[in-house]
């Protein structure tokens, strides 16, 4: 367990440290919101009809854009190595460097999602499930992420090989995402049943994932 939180502790100290990518990815997030109203026009109904499906998707692409960095540094450095001969199984490593890049990017971006729903006119009654379905998405989109960064670990272009293995992997992310925020605001159904599938997404993305990208890393390192 001290390996695991110290695991953890490092690639969220190193994550902070960096900024570049927590930086980017807010940057990105936040330009593509305030980008939309100018693209669109000032009608406040088509901007509220699409607030939710915007702010999903804009999410999900700010999250691909750190997730290079997942593993890269390590196997820059030769941490990687370390890691896969340590006491620490090379599943548990991957979750946990997963759950870093959640803690570093999805968090912050969960956190930004309202301030931007103002500039999209998203209901106020809205915000509340929004909010919840960020919390419960947002593991999804990083651990997926992961098994990108690791089936591309060392190849040129990486970011752009990830989001294609990645994104069709999102899809049911955001079906479920945007469905739970737009129930609880136009209806019909009831946002719960959306939101709970959701849950269940990250859950089995926790779960397996983990086991996906280390087989990937194993597999790159021979």
């Amino acid at each position: 367990m001290r390996a695991c939180l110290a695991l953890l502790r490092r690639d969220l100290t190193l994550s902070w440290r960096e900024g570049g990518a927590i930086g980017t990815a807010l940057g990105f997030y936040f330009t593509v919101v305030v980008l939309t109203p100018l693209g669109l026009g000032p009608d406040l109904n088509l901007l509220s009809r699409i607030a939710a499906g915007m702010l999903w998707v804009a999410l999900l692409l700010a999250g691909l854009l750190s997730a290079d960095r997942i593993f890269h540094n390590d196997y820059e450095d030769g941490s990687l190595d370390l890691l896969m001969l340590g006491p620490i199984p090379l599943e548990l490593a991957a979750g946990i460097k997963s759950l870093a890049h959640w803690i570093a990017t999805g968090i912050p971006l969960t956190l930004l999602a309202p301030v931007l729903g103002l500039l999209l006119n998203l209901p106020i009654d809205a915000y509340g499930m929004l909010m919840l379905s960020l919390l419960a998405g947002t593991p999804a989109v990083s651990f997926l992420a992961a098994i990108g960064a690791a089936l591309t670990l060392g190849l040129r272009r990486s970011g752009v090989l990830i989001a294609l293995l990645v994104l069709p992997l999102y899809v049911p992310v955001l079906i479920f995402g945007v469905s739970s925020v737009s129930a609880a605001t136009t209806g019909p159904g009831s946002p719960w049943s959306a939101l709970l599938i959701l849950c269940a997404i990250s859950l089995i993305s926790i779960v397996l994932s983990p086991i996906a990208a280390a087989a990937a890393l194993r597999a790159s390192q021979r």
